[in-house]
């Protein structure tokens, strides 16, 4: 019972790598030692929880209390008296453990999956008190505490339990509750003190420029979405119309004094927007608290925790119960391809390279001046796992858009020769991330029924959307970025050249049903000078706009579910900043509220004809009727669903109105014109075809207009 000058030396200095074993209460030969650290206490007597007096711990120097108290250990509350004050105080060096072997045997196997219930900040009931349960994966670290706004961010007062072998360290702090700022100091494998670390499991942080983490009660939210998620777990999404809105939430708009809109405030603006413009989801880029704005939060600190910016995470929970409830699905920009190396983040967790790669050649990227998961690492690959359970168990999200897959794929990316190492068989390709990236989409499919996942993958790697067990990567869609790039640089042209280019609109469909493809005009693209995608578009004012009217309709015909871009709906003209709101005003103008009434038409004809969505990633929903008048730049093809009427597709992509053209189609009869985009209410000449024309013979005669898209349904 009488330890080591040196022992109680390394606990005052914060160096004590086993506080457990010099502080609480012990069983000895005389009865329970107890001994504390209280300094200022003259006088302490020790009580049970019941308040029940068990003894009197006598000060012997440096702050510490110690005696012999009745009865067997058990969790104590210390009744304090000194320097003219008293308090009560309960010791968590008197409560055992709250993880447990099965707990140990899982992290060490790495198939915990629900690591994010265990790890992190918890209020429990524990041993009959209530508190805060503290615990973090640091296994090269020799010594970690819990600081916060409880103990003065003082490390000598809260040194945390090892586990064994798994690297776990843990403690149960008595009376701490929600909303307190937190970090753990951790000493390093050279007992070096390192910078306070932020909880990679926070589920809630301080706003930025305030870096801590913040203790939170679990969400207590009483939710009403069953049927909508019912819904999407029984349907096959491939099959379903989706439209996604992708959403900045800091700049979608801002409050009247230039602050974010908190998650209410949103819910109240954009769930109804959405609504009436026929999307079917929102996809926000990431709102997993991050410290730069300009990152758009890609570079994140605290992927358990929604962002403060835009309130309590509650507050999260209550925007996508609200778009549930009205039918609107909400997804997520996830990020598990690199992680900033702020001092208060992951990077050099416990003094080692923990999270990352050693080698800067595996685990730094050059573009983004990031560090790179060790993915290969079970411990990481089961953060990351969990992380992504957890999106989907408490906040209900419908759906991952995983960031930057084509990164994680190649050990080469971005990298010249000589800085990069090969795998075990001399190859690029980094298996490890494909185990992992495998091993996530089984999670989330299994789990949770329902919802999908959408890679952004930029090279031909393949099998990206097919299952894994069929030896794809697992996702349920791709983003198709040859689409976005091929039919984007067509449209930049001006039309007399678009004759010379015409495979950049007909070679997509050589693969279009590869994969379970989105068709992307993401943030991106309005981006670091590259404009918005109103100023790509060739030709003057107006034939831009044309332009633009043309490309949407052609987007919104071709096979593949959509995603456009806040602020594209309406032709915004200005480039896309995270620092100001989008151009809202442009709306009072007739060729911007033009595009925005096509683009609310088009999600609506689209959610509203199966031929234009239920075959959208299979190739019997689509069958070319022109694919090679490249002269005039006319593309034609049907859509077409199984019991339902086709869908004809006509575009003309030059400025010259063309009288008297031939289409081939597969059935005789009346064909409805359901969309023009030359229509004078969205801003274009009003030429077309008097609402309907006759299939005879195996084809149909049309007035097409000039840069103008057009749809026709049969009728029956």
């Amino acid at each position: 019972m009488t330890p080591s000058a040196d022992a109680i030396a390394a606990l005052l200095e914060g160096r004590q790598a086993d506080p457990f074993a010099l502080l609480g209460p012990h069983a000895g030969p005389a009865g329970t030692f107890v001994r504390a650290w209280l300094p200022g206490a003259q006088k302490v007597l020790a009580h049970d929880l019941s308040g029940t007096v068990l003894g009197e711990l006598k000060p012997v120097g440096d702050g510490m209390v110690e005696g012999i108290v009745a009865g067997p250990p058990r969790p104590l509350w210390y009744y304090a008296r000194g320097g003219g004050g008293e308090w009560w105080v309960k010791d968590p060096y008197s409560f055992g453990p709250v993880l447990g072997p099965t707990d140990d045997f899982l992290i060490a196997e790495g198939t915990h999956l629900r690591l994010h219930d265990k790890l992190g900040a918890h209020p429990i009931r524990h041993e009959g008190a209530d508190g805060m349960h503290f615990a973090v994966w640091a296994p090269n670290a020799q010594v970690v505490s819990v600081v916060g706004d409880w103990n003065g961010w003082d490390a000598k007062r809260h040194p945390m339990r090892r586990r064994g072998d798994v690297g776990v360290w843990e403690i149960f702090l008595p009376d701490v509750g929600p909303g307190q700022a937190y970090k753990f100091a951790i000493r390093g494998p050279d007992g070096q003190l390192l910078p306070l670390k932020a909880d990679p499991f926070a589920f809630a942080s301080e706003l930025r420029p305030a870096t801590a983490s913040r203790t939170a009660a679990p969400i207590d939210h009483d939710w009403h979405d069953a049927a909508h998620r019912a819904h999407w777990a029984s349907i096959d999404p491939r099959r379903v119309p989706i439209s996604i809105y992708e959403v900045h939430a800091g700049s979608w708009q801002r409050e009247d004094d230039g602050g974010f809109l908190h998650w209410d405030r949103m819910a109240d603006r954009l769930i109804p927007y959405v609504i009436a413009m026929g999307f079917t989801h929102i996809e926000f880029l990431p709102i997993s608290e991050h410290p730069y704005d300009p990152s758009w939060g890609y570079q994140t600190t605290g992927l358990y925790a929604p962002s403060a910016r835009f309130g309590d995470p509650a507050g999260f929970a209550r925007f996508v119960d609200g778009a549930h409830k009205a039918g609107i699905g909400v997804l997520l920009d996830w990020v598990p391809a690199h992680f900033p190396v702020d001092a208060h983040g992951l990077a050099q967790f416990d003094g080692t390279a923990l999270y990352e790669h050693e080698d800067p050649r595996l685990g730094f990227h050059p573009d983004w001046q990031t560090a790179i998961y060790n993915f290969g690492r079970r411990e990481v690959s089961q953060f990351l796992v969990n992380n992504a359970l957890f999106w989907a168990e408490h906040y209900h999200v419908d759906g991952l858009r995983v960031d930057a897959v084509a990164s994680m794929l190649y050990r080469d990316y971005s990298r010249e020769p000589g800085e990069w190492i090969p795998n075990a068989d001399g190859g690029r390709e980094n298996w490890e991330a494909v185990d992992f990236l495998r091993a996530t989409n089984r999670a989330i499919y299994r789990e949770h029924p329902g919802v999908f996942t959408v890679a952004e993958e930029s090279t031909s790697w393949p099998g990206v959307s097919r299952p894994a067990h069929e030896g794809g990567l697992g996702f349920g869609f791709k983003w198709n970025m040859g689409f976005m790039h091929d039919t984007l640089s067509y449209m930049a042209r001006e039309p007399v050249h678009r004759q010379h280019h015409h495979d950049d609109i007909t070679f997509g469909l050589t693969y279009a049903f590869a994969e379970n493809f989105v068709l992307p005009l993401s943030h991106d693209e309005v981006v670091h000078g590259k404009g918005s995608l109103l100023t790509k578009m060739a030709g003057d004012e107006w034939q831009k706009f044309a332009n633009l009217r043309a490309y949407y309709a052609l987007m919104w015909g071709y096979p593949g579910k959509k995603l456009l871009f806040m602020g594209q709906e309406f032709a915004q003209a200005r480039e896309w900043s995270e620092e100001r709101a989008l151009d809202w005003e442009l709306l009072e103008a007739p060729a911007h509220a033009g595009v925005s009434l096509l683009v609310r038409d088009l999600n609506h004809r689209y959610r509203d004809t199966p031929a234009l969505h239920a075959r959208d990633c299979e190739g019997d929903g689509f069958c070319w009727a022109v694919v090679d008048d490249a002269a005039q730049s006319v593309f034609a093809w049907e859509r077409r669903a199984p019991g339902e009427p086709p869908v004809l597709v006509v575009a003309n992509m030059t400025p010259v109105p063309r009288y008297g053209y031939r289409v081939p189609v597969s059935a005789n009869g009346r064909w409805r014109e359901i969309l023009n985009s030359d229509a004078s209410a969205y801003g274009g000449s009003g030429l077309g075809n008097l609402g309907v024309v006759e299939g005879k013979d195996g084809s149909v005669v049309l007035t097409l207009p000039p840069l103008a898209t057009m749809w026709f349904r049969l009728e029956r």
